[in-house]
């Protein structure tokens, strides 16, 4: 696999989307009711204080743009796992999560028994934060989990991941959420097109941004803003992609199936009925592949 930029980091320390990110994570636990994605570490990866401050004042992070974006990172995560849930049962044993960020999944994984390894690929700065936030926590690194320590300009993914002991002929589950929208299209495709080799039985979910011109009004300003938010911190929205063209891509690329999640299939799914009325909308998408 050649090496692309999957992250939005900056040295040393996690992207502030990513912080961001984090935050209405844990948010969404303290709330939402029922929750989409339960997360005990959710609050603790934020740092003392921050968590402190947010179970303080919780709905400082509860606006309605606030509470749009958590809808539908909430439910990114939970179609992920959703998928991982799957892979596990039909036998897979690897988890790669690209960009990890301030991913939590390592640090609550259910499947650890079941021999499920876990697989965190990102800049070894941001990484070094992330151990750090975990110490300060009590938070003990997981014997299933390896860190893949790249820098996503210069380095091989396969080879990062390979000498962090990934079985490159088994299966595997990879998640690569909140990233596509921070890189080029052609840096998109050209890491589809790498994952397009994986073992038979191994599934990929990740997200991107659909073109402006295919949302309503409302949906379009909302969009808008968060990419003006996301630029404001130096980290710009790059690339938006059309999902049935999408879809037509991966196919050719290898894959042999690829569905896009619908965000009317995401509200049946997890958002019905809900008191706190949560929803998903309709600036992203969630595609779900299979090798």
């Amino acid at each position: 696999m050649s090496a692309v930029s999957m992250n939005v980091v900056r040295h040393g320390a996690a992207s502030r989307t990513a912080q961001a990110v984090a935050a209405l994570r844990a948010v969404h636990q303290l709330l939402d009711e029922p929750l989409v994605l339960p997360d005990p570490v959710a609050l603790p990866m934020l740092g003392l204080a921050a968590e402190a401050a947010l179970r303080a004042d919780p709905f400082v992070l509860n606006d309605p743009l606030s509470r749009a974006l958590r809808a539908a990172l909430v439910a990114r995560g939970r179609v992920a796992e959703d998928e991982l849930a799957q892979a596990v049962a039909d036998g897979v044993r690897q988890y790669v999560v690209l960009g990890a960020g301030l991913d939590t999944f390592a640090y609550r994984n259910p499947y650890r028994d079941a021999g499920l390894r876990v697989f965190e690929v990102d800049h070894p700065g941001t990484q070094a934060d992330k151990r750090q936030r975990l110490a300060e926590a009590g938070i003990e690194l997981p014997p299933s989990l390896s860190f893949a320590a790249l820098d996503f300009e210069r380095d091989d993914l396969r080879a990062a991941l390979q000498r962090a002991g990934f079985r490159a002929e088994q299966p595997a589950c990879i998640a690569w959420l909140g990233v596509t929208m921070y890189l080029t299209a052609d840096a998109v495709l050209a890491t589809l097109r790498a994952l397009a080799g994986l073992a038979a039985g191994s599934r990929l979910c990740f997200d991107h941004v659909v073109p402006a011109a295919m949302l309503n009004p409302i949906e379009r300003v909302v969009t808008e803003v968060l990419a003006h938010k996301a630029a404001e911190q130096g980290e710009p929205w790059l690339s938006s992609f059309d999902p049935p063209a999408l879809r037509e891509r991966l196919l050719e690329m290898g894959f042999a199936a690829a569905e896009s999640v619908t965000p009317d299939e995401l509200n049946r799914r997890y958002f019905a009925r809900r008191r706190d009325g949560l929803r998903a909308g309709e600036g992203a998408r969630i595609v779900c592949a299979r090798a």
